[in-house]
């Protein structure tokens, strides 16, 4: 059976592969960025994948430096392709950037971004993503995420429950994630859920601020 993936590949020696999905996001996801981002600054994008998104983002907020990241060699193979098409000075170079290591490659940004990641991702790279955001962003900076998330209380779209199962067939430790889980789970490290946002197709955009020093845990 041929492997599903949420790309499609390259052909021949074109290195760029192409997301349907981050095709119509794109926008959206522009939208409510407009209003989170820090004017200037870094963001450090977790798990760029195709690289379309850091292309489209680097375009849209010329004034911020973008630094994609992704663990696959393929996924840095695409992105650095489309990111020397779109010549773009602030766009950096693609990071090996794994969330659940302890060590990043990276010691600070202005804001952090991570889109369809903590669903297709084990919970340890979703708390390895806290850790780093934690160890990485000042006080008031946005750790900024986007995908289907499950609600309490909130009636979960027959279309995510589908989609939940799906991941769950491919791999055991992936699937959608409560939000109050994961938030209960930043807050333990200093990171406050400020904003929910419903977006298109039943996804959700959610803003994260680092609190400050004083109001982080143990402190």
């Amino acid at each position: 059976m041929t492997e599903r993936r949420f790309y499609e590949a390259p052909l021949g020696d074109d290195q760029r592969r192409s997301a349907p999905a981050a095709l119509r996001n794109r926008d959206p996801i522009t939208d409510v960025l407009r209003e989170w981002l820090p004017p200037s600054g870094l963001v450090l994008e977790i798990a760029s994948g195709t690289g379309e998104h850091a292309v489209h983002f680097a375009r849209a907020f010329p004034a911020l430096d973008w630094q994609p990241s992704d663990p696959d060699a393929g996924a840095r193979a695409s992105i650095a392709a489309w990111s020397n098409d779109a010549a773009l000075a602030k766009l950096r170079p693609a990071l090996d950037l794994d969330s659940g290591a302890t060590e990043w490659p990276v010691d600070r940004a202005a804001a952090i971004v991570a889109l369809n990641m903590v669903h297709i991702s084990p919970w340890a790279a979703a708390l390895g993503l806290l850790d780093g955001a934690a160890r990485l962003l000042a006080p008031g900076a946005p750790l900024i995420l986007y995908g289907p998330w499950i609600e309490a209380g909130v009636e979960t779209a027959a279309s995510n429950l589908a989609f939940d199962h799906s991941l769950r067939e491919r791999d055991r430790e992936w699937g959608l994630r409560a939000v109050e889980d994961f938030a209960a789970e930043a807050a333990r490290r200093g990171l406050s859920l400020v904003e929910r946002r419903a977006m298109p197709a039943n996804n959700l955009m959610l803003l994260l601020r680092r609190s400050a020093l004083g109001d982080a845990p143990g402190k």
